[in-house]
């Protein structure tokens, strides 16, 4: 099955989410599990190796 067909329900998902935190726990809530939804995105992706952290993990250049 192609994993792109769930990308919509997944931010449909985030978007319910969010909008429940915002609604009932007020904007502070609401930026925290935006943060936290992040960094686990974030993380998710640095695991299973589908983001590139050679650039900023990298050396620097000897100019």
């Amino acid at each position: 099955m192609d994993e792109t067909r769930w990308w919509p329900m997944a931010g449909l998902l985030w978007g319910t989410a969010l909008g429940f935190a915002g609604a009932f726990g007020g904007f502070t809530v609401f930026l925290i599990v935006l943060v936290l939804s992040v960094l686990g995105f974030l993380a998710g992706r640095a695991m299973t190796g589908g983001m590139d952290m050679s650039g900023v993990l990298g050396r620097r250049r000897a100019s």
